[in-house]
């Protein structure tokens, strides 16, 4: 989506204490008070939730002062002189000319070839000149970090901070991609004796939808080739971090899970995280408590124990011991963190993937085999990403784990969440990406928040309405399982509102906001500027290995651009401005 909106909930995991927060210094310092109805403060403008149009007054809030200190602070996002102060007049220009054209359908629908007819044409220099000029200089900050730090450096002075990704991408072909996805989504047991593991459609290869770029344009996507390149993608995000933390003091850095391994471990897990998370709802429900919330569902421990015997899932001192070794239920009950700690062994990944049978309950294998080389292969994914967080550790940058999509998501949320436990004790480092369009995401967040709270390190979370819609509706229709998408606009504004429950405002520096480089600046900036902090999503790399990111945003840039005027009508206002104010050549003084 054009506005990625993400907040990052520093909560200090201590029991009991849901208000004892640290704050990192000098960022945020505000939230929005208005006195007018909700039906007026809440509008969209192009195509970003804002609180309002119109001026507003912002109060701060100490967090350790019992009296409020009201500092008035006016925003006015009709204000195109404060909105565009970072901005010179070319850069402007460049703006209006690169929304009209993603406005015209013929040149998104063929961008990528005119694009190769612009080069053939005018030759490599001359395209990558045109580029700059346009697109490229739209939307991506640099060709390497060393020539990203100017635009970090600028924005930062006008209040708007980094979130730094190289956005390279692989310019597969359909069939390509689909070949890549079954090889690295298919077991060697599924290939020598199809259908006899226990695995769900949902999270099986599926070869209609081996493309996972079909009906996604905001998000970038990785197909496994082998081991050499995980290791090569590894080390493009450690310069990443490394850019991010030289060119800032508390930037951001992204990185993809499909990046860094075999994606049949994502949709294994998965399968194993879901089936235990189902187990526990068909216990929970015999003990008659399914219609509560999902962590007032406490298991009663005899009855949870008899239940299991009666399944057949051990013998009586079998699960004794299984229940007791982890040193669970002490207080006569299980929930459902309880419940998830027992699925807690790493030692040897082919013993963590056994998966529930909801009809007898017994534990069974997913795989019947599981090659020695296909353990090497998951836990070198797992190195990789222990890497990555000790390398942002150092730099002193933090890193946010993309969302993807939801035949992977559990898995990924539950290596972050690993990830959390171990980098995030003093300081929040690592960042999972919810996605509010998802049905379970409120419970997801309620879950987890509840856990760092219990277990004492900083939760840290990016909030995004989510990059899959399309693709993840048609496959859940095609292959035949509930569809995961919110029905509706509405329902997914209720996980964003429900986050209010847990005490996420934007008062006490628990609450960034950020958008794309290039696109809501009359959005971002003027939030900056008022002590909120904003952050920038900053791609970068060199121009022909960004085409199909360019591409990307050329897509979805027409809808947004046909569905809203705003944002060009605030910049020809702004030149308009200028002009008559004798500011022919403008530079932006910082």
């Amino acid at each position: 989506m054009s506005c990625s909106k993400f907040a990052a909930a520093l909560v200090r995991a201590n029991p009991g204490n849901v208000r004892n927060v640290r704050i990192s210094p000098g960022r945020c310092r505000s939230t929005v008070a208005s006195t007018k109805s909700k039906e007026e403060t809440h509008q969209q403008i192009d195509g970003c939730s804002v609180v309002e149009a119109e001026p507003v007054e912002l109060m701060s809030q100490g967090t350790h002062v019992k009296k409020t200190l009201l500092n008035k602070i006016s925003i006015d996002f009709d204000n195109t002189q404060e909105a565009y102060r970072s901005k010179g007049n070319i850069e402007l220009l460049r703006s209006l000319l690169v929304f009209k054209l993603c406005t015209i359908d013929v040149l998104v629908d063929k961008n990528k070839e005119l694009m190769d007819l612009t080069k053939k044409v005018f030759g490599q220099w001359m395209f990558e000149k045109i580029m700059k000029l346009t697109f490229y200089g739209q939307f991506v900050a640099g060709e390497d970090h060393n020539s990203i730090k100017p635009l970090i450096r600028k924005n930062q002075a006008f209040g708007v901070g980094a979130v730094l990704d190289y956005s390279v991408e692989e310019d597969l072909t359909q069939e390509e991609a689909e070949k890549k996805e079954m090889d690295s989504c298919v077991s060697e047991a599924e290939k020598e004796s199809p259908g006899e593991d226990h695995r769900e459609k949902k999270f099986q290869a599926h070869r209609q939808f081996g493309d996972r770029r079909g009906g996604v344009t905001s998000a970038r996507t990785y197909f496994y080739a082998d081991e050499s390149k995980c290791d090569n993608q590894m080390e493009t995000f450690i310069n990443c971090i490394k850019a991010s933390g030289g060119a800032s003091t508390d930037g951001f850095s992204a990185i993809k899970m499909t990046a860094l391994g075999r994606p049949q471990f994502l949709l294994q897990f998965s399968q194993v995280l879901v089936k235990w998370r189902q187990f526990f709802k068909v216990l929970s429900a015999q003990q008659g408590k399914s219609d509560m919330k999902v962590l007032e569902q406490k298991l009663e421990l005899e009855q949870l124990k008899e239940s299991l015997i009666e399944m057949g899932v051990g013998a009586k001192d079998d699960i004794e011991n299984w229940i007791t070794g982890e040193k669970l239920g002490l207080s006569g009950t299980l929930d459902l963190l309880d419940w998830n700690s027992l699925i807690n062994d790493t030692t040897s990944i082919s013993n963590l993937l056994m998966v529930p049978n909801l009809e007898t309950g017994h534990l069974e294998p997913l795989m019947k085999k599981f090659t020695a080389e296909e353990e090497s292969q998951m836990k070198r994914m797992l190195q990789r990403v222990d890497v990555l967080a000790k390398h942002a550790m150092e730099n002193g940058v933090r890193l946010m784990v993309d969302a993807e999509q939801t035949y992977f998501q559990p898995a990924i949320s539950r290596l972050a969440l690993e990830m959390q436990r171990k980098f995030n004790r003093e300081k929040p480092i690592i960042f999972n990406t919810y996605q509010c369009y998802l049905k379970d995401a409120y419970d997801n967040v309620t879950v987890d928040v509840e856990l760092s709270r219990r277990e004492g390190w900083y939760f840290g979370a990016k909030l995004v309405r989510g990059a899959y819609m399309y693709q993840e509706r048609d496959r859940a229709k095609e292959i035949g399982y509930e569809d995961p998408i919110n029905p509706d606009y509405e329902a997914t504004n209720r996980m964003y509102h429900k986050m209010n429950e847990m005490g996420l405002s934007p008062a006490e520096n628990k609450v960034y906001f950020g958008q794309l480089l290039g696109m809501c600046d009359q959005i971002s900036f003027p939030l900056g500027q008022a002590g909120f902090p904003v952050y920038k999503y900053v791609p970068y790399g060199p121009v022909n290995e960004v085409m199909p990111y360019l591409s990307r945003r050329a897509q979805e840039n027409r809808g947004f651009m046909k569905g809203s005027q705003r944002e060009r009508s605030l910049l020809w206002t702004e030149l308009k401005r200028r002009v008559l104010a004798g500011q022919i050549v403008y530079k932006p003084a910082y």
